[in-house]
């Protein structure tokens, strides 16, 4: 019955073997054509499969941040066979690619990220309008790939008479407890986008689209208001001004419908009245401005409004409705019908009366006696 039973087990153990040998079977170790790395140094475990024991030496320094090195199979294998690392099956691998990798900081992002530091602060506005120019040029900036947080500004310095910075960021580092410290100088200043001439521009011209262009100024420069390149075209200066100034608002005006030697229409429109004449205007004026213009016919000069293109408006009474394109016109009106409206009207364009009729009309006329005259 012992004996039985003992040659039962020994005959599970026997088929048992082959089972237990398989699982404790190691594969062999295997090359990989391409390996991406983290760390500064390139392991074992780094380059083969079924390392083992040995996946945790090193056996290169790695590529620098962000770019890849190349090693020839005969090289890898050789370091492996010095570290006791033998059979490594290749395959039809020629060469091994190693990158490492990297977290890049582009100069704009860093650029950003000091304009943030800045913004509303130390006297300055929006962060978009603030111009940043580093001491030393700030490229493509790679770091190690662990870097993960964000640009954490902890402390920030400004100069707003110098337009000095010196803005210190930490990075959180997934590998390490301590963070990444960067740290960054230089000038800031506060812009703003503002019309600017492309040409000499005279008094009396119009802005054109090609006069104007927009452009990003200091805001010490640009005193008063900056223009609207929108709103520029069209205008007029209202002085004389060269290339390359920027234009505020101040310096815009609306086009002069009217030049001083113009001949322009005069214009007279009180209700049920409408009348016209020829006058020479005294003085430029825009739409909408109060000018002086002599009357051509009764030689006074009148005060009116610009109304259009060579064209004054002298209102007379209440004028509410607005004016009408002039058009010559005559009145038929009989003086002695003429309502005062009108004859105000009239003596606006009739010409003064000279100095004889004036004495005569101020001598008293002799009348007739009626008595016969006596004899002596």
């Amino acid at each position: 019955m012992i004996r039985t039973t003992l040659a039962s087990i020994s005959t599970l153990l026997l088929l048992a073997l082959p089972a237990v040998a398989a699982d404790e079977f190691i594969a062999s170790p295997a090359l990989r054509a391409s390996v991406t790395v983290t760390a500064d140094v390139v392991r074992i475990g780094d380059l083969i499969e079924n390392a083992g024991s040995a996946a945790l030496i090193p056996v290169y320094r790695s590529p620098d941040l962000g770019t890849t090195g190349t090693l020839t199979v005969g090289q890898v294998l050789s370091v492996l066979r010095a570290k006791q690392v033998i059979g490594v099956t290749t395959g039809d691998i020629k060469e091994v690619q190693v990158t490492r990798l990297a977290r890049t900081l582009a100069s704009k992002d860093i650029q950003n990220a000091v304009t943030a530091a800045l913004e509303r602060r130390f006297g300055l506005g929006e962060a978009a309008n603030i111009t940043v120019t580093f001491d030393r040029s700030v490229a493509e900036m790679r770091l190690d790939a662990s870097n993960t947080g964000a640009l954490e500004p902890v402390a920030t310095r400004y100069d707003a008479r110098s337009g000095r910075f010196d803005v210190a960021f930490e990075i959180a580092n997934d590998s390490n407890s301590a963070p990444t410290k960067l740290r960054f100088t230089g000038t800031a200043i506060e812009t703003v986008e503002v019309a600017v001439l492309t040409r000499d521009i005279d008094r009396a011209e119009l802005l054109k689209s090609s006069d104007v262009s927009l452009e990003r100024r200091p805001k010490a420069e640009v005193t008063g208001e900056p223009a609207a390149r929108d709103r520029s075209i069209g205008m007029q200066l209202r002085r004389a001004m060269r290339a390359g100034t920027p234009l505020r608002v101040a310096d815009i005006v609306k086009p002069d419908y009217v030049l001083r030697d113009q001949a322009v229409t005069i214009i007279y429109q009180v209700p049920g009245l409408y009348l016209t004449t020829r006058g020479k205007a005294i003085e430029n004026g825009a739409e909408g401005d109060t000018v002086s213009v002599l009357n051509l016919h009764s030689k006074r000069t009148l005060t009116g409004v610009v109304t259009g293109r060579g064209q004054v408006t002298v209102q007379g009474g209440s004028q509410s409705a607005p004016m009408a394109p002039a058009v010559e016109q005559t009145s038929s009106i009989k003086r002695d019908d003429v309502p005062p409206a009108a004859a105000l009207a009239q003596s606006l364009i009739q010409p003064p009366a000279s100095a004889a009729q004036i004495a005569q009309a101020q001598i008293p006329q002799v009348r007739p006696s009626q008595a016969p005259a006596k004899s002596e």
